[in-house]
């Protein structure tokens, strides 16, 4: 059940390289446009999306909600074919409804500018500078596809595992790279890969079936399933109709239990070792209640192991009694992790704070990266510790580095577990910061208005030095006053839960 994804564009060769490489793989094909296809036959509008991105148009309500199925059919399609046999799939960036997955072999096929040019002039039969526009009309409409449904660059070669330039390269030959490529450890399918499917698929048939049901078809809601629990995230102007959510997906198959949750938005948290005796997790809790959002927890536990290979692997003899009463005994890691996990989500669904959670097999930023669903609605992603096998200098760097990359490719805020609470709650020291800055903002305010005569005096006197000094004050009074009022309002409406 391998998947090849192969990211193409118009002329660029993506198609034949698609087809000779399932060819060779003996895998199914399967094209961008027959998901299309499929999609407007089960009723979704793929067409009124395509005209609305193309026409720079925002995506109403409605068609906000098509888009979520749109995403859901391409993701339950992909995964019910790939659970029953590999697949090269050709498109767009099909790797991007998969997120999670770290065994997808992800290509993008380019070609030589001038190549295309020439392709579309001879079938077009446009002269050079109309067949030049349409080409760049046409690569700008798929990247505007791309960043309206995913929030990516279709462009970024971070996106993908190979670049294939097909300008000096024929399509038989690239394919017979890419054999090679496809056999290679780190794309080859695992119990966990598996598990992951099946969890994808359940989360994205749940969406279509809350999309197909009348009673839930017109309700913003965001789906996701890990071991056959789906967390269902709705808004609050649905809260009335919450209790129809489990009955529209009654006839499902797979589902174990379900949450529901309202939320206007995610808080993601991202941990190699959660605990509930933490103090970020009631900092997390009271960030998400201020906001109204669900906390998502996404465990990164390193290489994957297989289950298979870790049962057929000798356990270590257990320790003979000592003094220790019994303490390494009881320290056994997976179970203790396992349980502490599903402590801290216990938490946050008893304070009505619960989100998805995930383990990802990621030991870098960019696998943390690939893992996430760029189209969630996240409004803060809180790192903790990670990279937890580094000394602390590297822990400090490789961390540092994944906040940075999360920021500048969600465009949302990125904060290290520490600095939680001094960003977003309000401390004890914040609470002296606002009285001392608001008691010089007033003071300032107070002395410039009960000496009015004596200030207007000195800025108006004459004299070159006596006008130096007027500026001089000016240029060191103004920018005083502005950051102790400013600070000061900020800290009075976090305070106030104004943000």
């Amino acid at each position: 059940m391998q998947i090849v994804c192969i990211s193409r564009g118009t002329l660029a060769g993506g198609r034949a390289l698609a087809e000779k490489l399932a060819a060779k793989l003996g895998y199914d094909c399967l094209s961008r446009e027959e998901l299309t296809e499929a999609a407007t036959r089960a009723g979704i509008p793929v067409g009124k999306l395509e005209m609305a991105v193309v026409r720079r148009r925002p995506l109403d309500e409605r068609l906000a909600l098509e888009k979520d199925r749109y995403q859901a059919f391409v993701t339950a399609t992909l995964c019910e074919r790939a659970l029953k046999g590999s697949i090269v799939y050709h498109g767009r960036t099909g790797h991007l409804v998969l997120p999670g997955l770290q065994h997808v072999l992800r290509v993008r096929v380019i070609q030589d500018p001038e190549r295309r040019v020439e392709m579309v002039m001879e079938r077009l039969g446009l002269d050079r500078a109309k067949a030049l526009r349409y080409l760049e009309q046409v690569d700008e409409d798929r990247q505007r596809w791309v960043r309206t449904l995913y929030g990516t660059d279709w462009n970024d070669p971070g996106q993908y595992d190979l670049v294939v330039n097909l300008s000096n390269l024929v399509v038989d030959n690239a394919a017979a790279g890419l054999v090679h490529m496809s056999r290679l450890p780190e794309f080859q399918v695992t119990p966990v890969v598996q598990r992951t499917l099946q969890d994808l698929l359940l989360a994205a048939r749940c969406r279509l079936q809350l999309g197909s049901d009348q009673r839930t078809r017109d309700m913003d809601v965001r789906v996701t399933a890990q071991d056959g629990v789906v967390t269902v995230t709705y808004l609050p102007r649905d809260a009335q109709r919450q209790e129809l959510l489990p009955a529209a997906l009654e006839g499902v198959e797979g589902i174990a239990s379900i949450l529901c949750t309202m939320a206007s938005t995610n808080v993601l948290w991202i941990q190699e070792r959660f605990d509930p005796a933490n103090p970020a997790l009631d900092q997390l809790i009271d960030v998400a209640g201020k906001w109204n959002a669900a906390v998502e927890l996404l465990q990164l536990t390193g290489e994957e192991v297989e289950p298979e290979r870790a049962a057929a692997e000798p356990s270590p003899p257990a320790p003979a009694p000592a003094a220790d009463g019994g303490i390494l005994d009881d320290a056994q890691a997976p179970a203790s992790e396992d349980e502490n996990l599903a402590a801290v989500r216990q938490r946050l669904i008893e304070a009505g704070r619960a989100g998805s959670v995930r383990r990802v097999p990621a030991s870098s930023a960019r696998q943390v990266l690939n893992a996430l669903d760029r189209s969630a609605p996240y409004n803060l992603v809180v790192i903790g510790e990670v990279f937890c096998d580094k000394n602390h200098a590297a822990q400090t760097r490789l961390t540092a580095e994944m906040v940075g990359m999360l920021a500048e490719n969600l465009r949302v805020p990125v904060v290290e577990q520490k600095d939680l609470k001094a960003q977003f709650l309000f401390s004890p020291g914040q609470w002296v910061r606002m009285l001392v800055l608001g008691l010089l903002a007033a003071t300032m305010f107070l002395l410039v208005f009960t000496h009015q005569l004596p200030v207007g005096e000195f800025l108006v006197k004459p004299g070159t030095s006596n006008r130096i000094l007027a500026v001089l004050a000016v240029v060191a009074f103004v920018p005083a006053f502005a950051f102790c009022y400013g600070t000061f309002t900020r800290l009075l409406l976090r305070l106030l839960r104004f943000e």
